[in-house]
């Protein structure tokens, strides 16, 4: 099943998460997008790393997002990856998987993270008001 798209001319389309380029947020934001995510469609968040620190959170989006990806606060990285499959090791050295691939290993649709990183910021901003 893929996950649900919008038009967006500057999305790519939704391939295998191997060789994906990995969008990073602060974890608090990133831990808002997934469960916005999740209560979504099925399979609508592919795999998510997060740092040794706990710090921040890598989605793993479709090769050649990082081309396009203009979401503040938030940065797109090409990773360069080889087009093999994920294994159950995390990519990237000092990580581990918040979620890990799974049998579909379909990548997050960047413009369904796009939105989802934006209701996250505007969740962030009124709980932070309230204080």
């Amino acid at each position: 099943m893929e996950t649900s798209r919008i038009n967006d001319p500057r999305t790519p389309p939704i391939t295998p998460a191997a060789g994906c380029d990995v969008v990073t947020v602060p974890a608090r934001h990133g831990l808002e997008a997934v469960d916005i995510l999740r209560r979504g469609p099925a399979d609508a968040v592919g795999p998510v790393l997060h740092d040794g620190g706990g710090d921040t959170l890598g989605f793993l989006v479709p090769p050649g997002t990082a081309a396009a990806w203009d979401v503040p606060g938030s940065t797109c990285t090409e990773t360069g990856g080889s087009g093999q499959a994920l294994a159950p090791e995390p990519p990237v050295a000092g990580s581990d998987w918040l979620l890990p691939p799974g049998e579909a290993d379909l990548a997050t649709d960047p413009a369904v993270l796009r939105e989802a990183l934006g209701e996250a910021a505007r969740m962030i901003r009124a709980a932070d008001s309230c204080r």
